[in-house]
């Protein structure tokens, strides 16, 4: 399968003063293939924004080297299309809409790349379909919830016609409806369009649904596999200062107990499964 996006070796560090570096990622390898989605988690500091802005060339690699479709990001001459294949979502929607009507919001992008109107005005109508947002095109979006600025911001990517998107924490700054409402909307992009997702979250059970989990710390990748997999592993997972999904937690608490819960265990529709079959 084709590789979307590829570290080698990639190490970067922060200059927060004179005298001071502070190492954030330290020799990371790691491939994404097109159409994947990964889910990437990890404690506060553990490298996970510094890697998402490595992979769209916002940050540059001090050492080692990041590929996007084979377009090296050190390479400047290639930034733009390297923006244009990968395009990304930030933590909070209010730094990504600059107008002041939806439709001129998501036109944004495709109009400074010069595209003909025909073509933008269909792709604003395509990207609002995606993101179940048609009702809301011309409405202000300063006015909107939370989860709908958030679909917009990722709809404004998507009229970009990006092959991969990478979303850093992006709902962090929302209410349960509206994390509910971005992740069905990630999900739609991946499992119908097949865009490559980056998903970066401390909230576990967002990325319950990936092909693949990420666990890093302290600048490393310690863990990864499919989120089956990973989850397994509560007490490794705790120690990091991480949570586990609630349905896996539950599953945990029982075993704990005695009861024999097969390992595993994501979604509420497997629990009740299981505790029909105990």
């Amino acid at each position: 399968m084709e590789t979307m996006i590829e570290a080698k070796n990639l190490s970067f560090a922060y200059q927060t003063s004179e005298q001071k570096i502070t190492p954030a990622l330290s020799a990371i390898n790691l491939s994404v293939r097109k159409g994947e989605f990964v889910g990437i988690i990890g404690p506060n500091g553990s490298g996970k924004s510094t890697l998402a802005k490595l992979f769209n060339g916002l940050l540059l690699p001090m050492e080692g080297s990041v590929n996007v479709k084979g377009m090296d990001t050190r390479d400047s001459s290639k930034i733009w299309d390297i923006r244009q294949t990968a395009g990304m979502v930030f933590q909070n929607p209010d730094n990504q809409i600059v107008a002041t009507i939806v439709e001129e919001d998501i036109a944004f992008g495709p109009e400074n790349l010069g595209i003909p109107s025909d073509e933008i005005k269909r792709r604003v109508d395509e990207a609002l379909k995606i993101v179940d947002m048609e009702e809301y095109r011309y409405h202000a979006p300063h006015l909107l919830s939370g989860g709908q600025k958030q679909r917009i911001a990722i709809a404004g990517v998507i009229a970009m016609k990006p092959e991969c998107i990478i979303l850093d924490e992006p709902t962090a700054m929302l209410d349960p409806a509206g994390r509910k409402e971005v992740i069905n909307t990630v999900l739609k992009l991946n499992k119908e369009e097949n865009i490559t997702i980056i998903y970066i979250t401390h909230f576990m059970d967002e990325v319950v649904f990936a092909d693949r989990v990420i666990v890093m710390d302290a600048g490393k990748i310690v863990m990864e596999g499919a989120p089956r997999q990973v989850f397994t592993h509560v007490e490794k997972l705790k120690d990091l200062g991480l949570d586990v999904p609630q349905i896996t937690e539950l599953a945990y608490r029982l075993k704990s107990k005695g009861i024999k819960i097969k390992p595993g265990i994501l979604t509420v529709d497997e629990m009740v499964m299981e505790l029909c079959q105990i």
